[in-house]
């Protein structure tokens, strides 16, 4: 059994220019968790970024919106965890990955940043690697000097809809997530997609 969740980090860009990109899939995650508990976020700066709290399957939740570009996104969540004294192993990052193709989400209690530059600044503000995260696939270009425009991009229609299917896989699994049964959600999740 591992501890409950009380802080859920969708890693993304600010700015409608970046909203339907594949970098945003955090936010996308999030947004989705604040509309299904009817809450909407608002601005902190002291955290710079977007928060909201939610209840979600009986679980007080904290949701937060880094406002920093994406290789700043640990400034806002060791700035959040700080002041509300919330322990690396109760936080959840979602976040993009180049090295799983769209339709698979993937949680995973620790490791490194793989090349991610929001999880890489993550690690180096919260000062450790065990932390739990959600990887939502966006595909990988096929060539490593593309993958900087590719992010940046929308996914196409049908990458979209399997990237949503995902999303939906994840959501379901959040419950176990929440209630700290890691192990049993990967069960789900991993078999699943």
């Amino acid at each position: 059994m591992s501890s409950s969740i009380a802080l859920i980090v969708g890693l993304g860009n600010p700015g409608t220019e970046h909203e339907q990109n594949r970098h945003n899939i955090g936010f996308w995650f999030v947004d989705a968790l604040a509309k299904q508990a009817g809450a909407s976020f608002r601005k902190e700066s002291k955290f710079h970024g977007d928060v909201c709290r939610v209840t979600l399957h009986g679980h007080d939740v904290w949701l937060l919106k880094p406002g920093t570009y994406m290789n700043r996104s640990g400034q806002s969540v060791s700035a959040f965890a700080s002041f509300y004294k919330i322990s690396p192993d109760n936080i959840l990052i979602v976040y993009d990955e180049l090295d799983l193709p769209p339709g698979t989400a993937r949680l995973k209690q620790d490791g490194g940043h793989g090349g991610h530059n929001g999880m890489r600044d993550v690690i180096a503000h919260l000062g450790t690697k065990n932390f739990n995260r959600l990887r939502i696939g966006i595909g990988h270009p096929g060539n490593s000097s593309e993958v900087a425009d590719y992010i940046l991009r929308n996914p196409s229609k049908s990458d979209r809809e399997q990237i949503e299917r995902a999303l939906d896989d994840a959501l379901r699994a959040l419950p176990d997530v929440l209630d700290g049964d890691m192990q049993k959600a990967m069960h789900a999740l991993h078999t699943e997609n």
